[in-house]
């Protein structure tokens, strides 16, 4: 004869309070891990840091000398626990093709990064569940099919050469838009940067002028990074929806007369809201760290615009101040989209 045990309200407060001190060591590791594997990138690098300071004709002394003061002198250990140390205290170090803090380019250039990125999410992210959506309902229909070559075609052409095609087409030829950068020369030095949003900077400066150039600057990119993820969503809900619907409650609520579209909006999307936030996480993540080709076509001066010129320049502080940023985002989204699974779906919660 079985027994059932029943979990009571100690044993449930004790599952949850393990689970969430699992959750803050993985992180705890997995940010060491990043650490880790930055410095470690960096040390290895062929490119000598002491010598993009001094300069090729400088002498044996003073090469000595810079190399003692930055500490490069000292064993790996050494030197990653004073780079924990300055990371402690905010110091990433100095870009040697700016010659400003490291911190401070990456404050100026992260928030070009997130408004292009966000903005292309919610419109991917919206259209791409309608459109995954329609295609599971009507799977096999001429729109089912429309959709899957239009998204085909997003995973498939190069992000590069699509947005050259798009600046030729919509603003070389057409002139329907504005150009690369976030702002015309005009309102570039009229315009303050309070918060490093175009759109919410040139809302402040009350210029409505100012506002609508900002918007023009933000279409092509925005719309560029937007079909990329729309493509990607679109896919992975329509065969989240297809898998649902085959699923016996469906058959049951189909049975009672429930209408196709009410499954699908009462029944199937908050069964794959889990799988709907995952799929967006991974979107947002990549358009963060991915937009490097997409800012480099259009001027964006952005993290990755900012990658790209390190790279070029060898300056591997920068490259390895940036790099730290986009996997701490990759990192912290992940964990918090993992925590809204949990919240959202009651069957991972006591995982």
């Amino acid at each position: 004869m079985s027994v059932a045990i029943k979990s009571t309200p100690g044993s449930l407060s004790r599952r949850r309070l393990w689970g969430l001190a699992q959750g803050l060591l993985t992180l705890t590791l997995t940010l060491f891990g990043l650490l880790l594997i930055t410095f470690l990138l960096s040390a290895l690098s062929p490119v000598d840091r002491v010598l993009q300071i001094v300069g090729d004709h400088a002498s044996t002394a003073t090469y000595e000398q810079v190399k003692q003061q930055l500490g490069l002198d000292r064993p790996l250990p050494v030197q990653f626990w004073r780079y924990l140390e300055r990371l402690a205290h905010g110091d990433l170090g100095i870009a040697s093709a700016t010659g400003q803090p490291v911190l401070q380019d990456l404050l100026h250039a992260f928030p070009a990064t997130l408004e292009l990125a966000t903005l292309a999410l919610l419109i991917g992210a919206t259209l791409g569940i309608l459109f995954g959506v329609l295609c599971a309902r009507f799977a096999g229909g001429k729109l089912d099919i429309s959709v899957r070559f239009i998204t085909l075609l997003g995973n498939s052409v190069p992000i590069f050469w699509l947005g050259l095609l798009m600046l030729l087409l919509f603003y070389a030829r057409l002139q329907w838009s504005a150009g690369p950068g976030r702002l015309d020369d005009i309102y570039q030095y009229s315009v303050e940067s309070k918060t490093g949003f175009a759109l919410i900077d040139t809302w402040l400066s009350g210029d409505s002028g100012a506002v609508r150039n900002a918007l023009a600057h933000l279409v092509l990119p925005v719309c560029l990074l937007a079909y990329y993820s729309l493509a990607s969503i679109t896919r992975l809900t329509r065969s989240a929806c297809l898998s649902e619907l085959n699923k016996e409650y469906i058959t049951l609520a189909r049975a009672k007369g429930a209408g196709e579209m009410r499954i699908m909006l009462c029944h199937v999307l908050p069964n794959i809201s889990g799988t709907l936030l995952t799929v967006i996480a991974l979107a947002y993540t990549s358009m963060l760290e991915g937009a490097v080709l997409t800012e480099t076509v259009f001027s964006w001066p952005g993290i990755g615009r900012y990658l790209t010129t390190a790279l070029f320049a060898g300056d591997t502080t920068a490259i390895m101040g940036g790099t730290l940023l986009i996997g701490l985002c990759f990192v912290l989204i992940n964990n918090l989209t993992d925590l809204l699974v949990r919240s959202l779906d009651p069957r991972t919660r006591l995982r």
